[in-house]
């Protein structure tokens, strides 16, 4: 039977993926939108089906955050307390626009929280939050940037004989297939991160065995309330992604966002639960800096950047405040 405070954790974090949902719209559809490829009603229609089917195709991103980061059973409340730590940054940079991480300020905010339930840091798995967070943290970005920049000279070195208003015909269509692409990685890696901590709160709650897995119907809530919070949409974020770091044409917009899906998926393959926004967001840098390096405007990348590094320790104090007002409603 559910507990109280059970009931508490998978709403709050059915609420962290509705919010994830509209946060991170933008990753998937604002190259496209941007570049007219595709309605924004159109756009947000494709990105809640595709979440939905990524959503559904894997747990390996599950399992690292159900049982690769933390090595002491938890009370309810400590999981409960991590996300409404997530869920405070995820609207605060949603409201100020900033394309910041909804997987970072999760596992952040888990990590203070569990720290701070256990008055030390004996009981973080440091190395898979290593392996798993920090190091991908900064190797996806960077392959973003890498890939999208490769990717669009070697754009411009096959179509450097056809005018520019057939490049654009060309890949405005592909923009719908890449728009789909990213979008499927995106709930392939982004769902699974709830879908993990409800495991984690089912294991910790004694309803299910550690090696379980994560059941079928945590798998299909999450991929639908993921969809639903899509359906909404994210336009301040989208704006920033679109338009606020560099001038996408359907070309530009086609390469980033392909880049970034092949680096979503990789790092899903191997357990790590990216940020899709830092990954889409260098990509498109990538793109611009392969036209010329002024293309890209620095300042609005700083910023950018400045709130990916924050994101970890500013949300680990999050949840390990919340923890400490949490625990005397609950404890």
């Amino acid at each position: 039977m559910l507990s109280t405070v059970l009931i508490f954790v998978i709403g709050f974090a059915l609420l962290f993926e509705f919010i994830n949902g509209f946060h991170d719209t933008a990753n998937a559809i604002a190259t496209a939108v941007y570049t007219n490829a595709l309605t924004p009603g159109r756009a947000i229609a494709l990105a809640a089906a595709m979440n939905l089917l990524g959503a559904m195709a894997s747990e390996k991103v599950a399992s690292t955050i159900s049982k690769g980061l933390v090595d002491v059973e938890l009370e309810q409340y400590v999981i409960l307390s991590a996300l409404i730590g997530a869920i405070i940054w995820n609207l605060f940079t949603w409201w100020k626009g900033i394309p910041s991480s909804s997987s970072h300020a999760l596992i952040g905010s888990l990590v203070g929280a569990v720290m701070v339930y256990t008055m030390s840091g004996e009981h973080i798995i440091w190395s898979g939050v290593m392996s798993k967070v920090v190091i991908p943290l900064f190797t996806s970005p960077v392959l973003g940037l890498f890939i999208g920049f490769m990717g669009m000279k070697l754009i411009y070195k096959l179509f450097v004989k056809w005018s520019q208003t057939r490049v654009n015909k060309v890949f405005l269509k592909l923009q719908v297939v890449s728009s789909a692409i990213v979008a499927f990685s995106h709930g392939n890696n982004d769902a699974q991160k709830t879908m993990g901590i409800i495991t984690l709160a089912l294991v910790t709650g004694g309803l299910i065995s550690a090696d379980h897995g994560v059941p079928f119907w945590v798998k299909l809530t999450c991929a639908c309330v993921m969809a639903l919070g899509t359906s909404l949409g994210g336009w301040k974020v989208m704006k920033t992604m679109g338009s606020g770091v560099t001038k996408i044409q359907p070309a530009s917009g086609f390469v980033a966002q392909t880049s970034s899906a092949l680096v979503i998926e990789l790092m899903t393959f191997l357990g790590a639960p990216v940020s899709t926004t830092q990954v889409i967001t260098t990509s498109i840098m990538g793109t611009g800096t392969a036209r010329r390096k002024s293309a890209v405007k620095w300042g609005v990348a700083g910023n950018i950047f400045t709130a990916w590094i924050v994101t970890l320790p500013v949300t680990m104090a999050l949840g390990g405040l919340v923890v400490l007002v949490v625990e005397q409603f609950f404890a």
